[in-house]
């Protein structure tokens, strides 16, 4: 089924907007100190726009990801409270943070492939 265009593009740019802000108060806003350097890479908002899932990247190791996560979740409240004002919506989406490993897995499969491009080399 093809949605109208009107609708897809109200949707994409309010993606946008929420990527944006949800940025800007996880960069500046939260004093927690389990929350390291994070960047919101990509915001998935639900069919019914009640929930969003919200792919964060972490700059650090692999247990900083964990602490990270979890100070995001204990914050949730907040952002969402941040998110009404500034956005002026009255039902905020419900958020659910999810750590994005997009740039591992790049890594990972460039490394793979580079190997087998030595195999046949040889």
């Amino acid at each position: 089924m093809v949605e109208p265009r009107a609708p897809k593009y109200q949707r994409l740019r309010r993606v946008e907007a929420l990527r944006e802000e949800i940025d800007v108060i996880l960069e500046g806003e939260l004093a927690d100190p389990r929350i390291g350097l994070v960047a919101v890479s990509e915001v998935v908002l639900a069919p019914g726009g009640k929930t969003a899932r919200v792919f964060v990247r972490v700059d650090g190791e692999e247990e900083s990801d964990e602490q990270t996560l979890a100070g995001l979740n204990a914050a949730k409240g907040f952002v969402r409270h941040q998110l009404a004002d500034r956005m002026g919506l009255r039902h905020p989406p419900e958020l659910v943070f999810v750590i994005d490993r997009s740039e591992q897995y790049k890594s990972r499969i460039d490394e793979l492939l580079g190997r087998t491009r030595k195999r046949r080399k040889s």
